[in-house]
């Protein structure tokens, strides 16, 4: 997710340095290129949260300790998901400006 953010955003870099205005159809690219890998990343944290959750079901009560907090990553997970598709909607509607 981070290094489609740094895609996003390096046009915008590389037209600040070469002191050009900005002009958003020259961005497209480098915009839809990063929100799709935002979108991928969150995509792959959802589905390693479900796939995690599946596998520790299957596991037999005793061979989780207890006093751990097993979904406590799958949370985690969730959060880095739902914060990578707030960021591309942030991009989109940026970009639509």
């Amino acid at each position: 997710m981070a290094f489609g953010f740094v895609i996003e955003r390096f046009s915008l870099f590389l037209s600040a340095l070469r002191h050009e205005p900005e002009n958003p159809g020259r961005h497209l690219f480098s915009l839809l290129v990063g929100v799709a890998l935002i979108l991928l990343g969150a995509g792959v944290a959802l589905a390693s949260s479900i796939s995690y959750r599946r596998f520790v079901k299957t596991l037999p009560s005793q061979d989780v300790s207890s006093g751990y907090l097993i979904g406590l990553g799958s949370l985690i997970n969730v959060v880095v998901a739902a914060a990578g598709i707030a960021l591309a909607i942030y991009l989109l509607v940026g970009a639509l400006r």
